[in-house]
């Protein structure tokens, strides 16, 4: 087994689980139920773990994930749509009021 990734947020470690496992490679998620260490433990030692079950499977599991990071960093900041003048998060491509696209009229 190998350890790929750590975060503080069990919600994005099971997204990336999820990813993986599309991908057909077998994770398991340790340190799940640790948090109530805190405070006894340092806070990062407590995060969930994602590690793959196969060690060859780790170097593609890396690039994966360090690929869907890369991909949230680069999210849009929120825009105004020019149709109907909603405002509108960065993570969606279209307005959620009318449909329109970014810099459609």
């Amino acid at each position: 087994m190998e350890r790929i990734y750590s975060e503080h947020s069990p919600i994005f470690i099971y997204h990336l689980k999820d990813i993986l496992e599309e991908k057909g490679i077998s994770t398991i998620i340790k340190n799940e139920f640790l948090s109530g260490g805190v405070g006894e433990l340092p806070p990062t030692e407590v995060w969930p773990e994602l590690w793959v079950v196969e060690k060859e499977d780790g170097d593609a599991a890396h690039k994966i994930v360090q690929e869907f990071i890369e991909s949230t960093k680069s999210l849009a900041r929120d825009w105004v749509c020019a149709a109907c003048g909603e405002q509108v998060e960065g993570q969606f491509k279209v307005c959620w009021n009318c449909g329109a696209a970014p810099g459609t009229d």
